[in-house]
């Protein structure tokens, strides 16, 4: 009989931030729907000192352990002690470096948190977000040709949301709101360098999202109208037809996550260059 537990402990231990290691330990813990995992996370571990009170933690709630530790003695230690307590535990980048290292012939610098230098990329992500927290919502329309991608789409389609998670992989991201009616600004027109892309959803997946939105006291706001399905109906209709007429791509969000809309950007970036 298979064995569920309805929760485990999953004990993250990082020399680093541990952002890494949230991102693999949630995206490995999802694919278990009877199982909930209470996280214990654990950053800037870089001395003996400061690894014996978590393994004391994880001896007093057992529990699977994933960690990121560069230095070879602090790592055999965290392994060797999980084995006497019988805890699995897995170093999550070292199957990976080993293969970098095979593949390119050289060993790795073992530079804690090598990941986080604050490079070129590192400042062109800052930049994208300034950007894209500048062009939120329609907002500074006068130059949307320094933009990499302009997102359109009715109200709730998770324009911004997306946007923010493109500019933090420095993609430098607007995003302007659909209304019936109301035409695009002139500069989105005439923009010559970003990938326009339309975002939509079902009637009723926006409406229940809108059912949801606090909409706090709009002058001249029709509540009933903002979640009625005909009226979503005749928006989506509206916004098929702006994208249609201008060629730019559709991308439905009914049954995405804001991760694979963005994906799926990216994917119409290298595809449409």
């Amino acid at each position: 009989m298979e064995n569920r537990k309805n929760f485990f402990h999953l004990h993250l231990i990082s020399d680093s931030t541990g952002e890494t290691l949230i991102s693999a330990g949630r995206a490995a813990a999802a694919q278990f729907k009877f199982s909930n995992a209470i996280e214990h996370v654990y950053p800037l571990i870089r001395s003996k000192r400061q690894l014996v009170p978590v393994l004391e933690a994880i001896d007093g709630e057992p529990g699977i352990v994933l960690y990121t530790i560069v230095d070879p003695d602090l790592a055999d230690m965290l392994d060797t002690t999980c084995r006497d307590m019988g805890v699995p535990s897995v170093n999550v980048l070292a199957p990976v470096i080993e293969k970098f290292q095979t593949y390119l012939g050289a060993p790795s610098r073992g530079r804690v948190g090598a990941q986080h230098v604050l490079n070129a990329e590192y400042f062109a992500r800052i930049e994208a977000l300034n950007f894209t927290m500048d062009h939120d919502d329609g907002q500074s329309p006068d130059d949307y040709d320094e933009a990499d991608v302009v997102i359109i789409g009715i109200s709730r389609t998770s324009k911004t949301p997306t946007s923010i998670y493109l500019a933090n992989r420095g993609i430098k991201t607007a995003n302007i709101p659909i209304v019936v009616g109301v035409p695009l600004p002139e500069s989105l027109m005439r923009a010559s360098k970003p990938l326009i892309v339309g975002l939509i959803a079902t009637s009723d997946r926006i409406s229940q999202v809108r059912e949801n939105r606090e909409l706090g006291a709009t002058p001249g706001y029709d509540r009933s109208d903002y979640i009625d399905r005909a009226t979503i109906a005749e928006e989506l209709k509206y916004a098929r037809m702006l994208c249609a007429r201008n060629g730019w791509p559709i991308i439905d969000v009914t049954r995405r996550s804001i991760e694979e809309t963005a994906a799926a950007i990216v994917a119409l970036r290298f595809k449409l260059r």
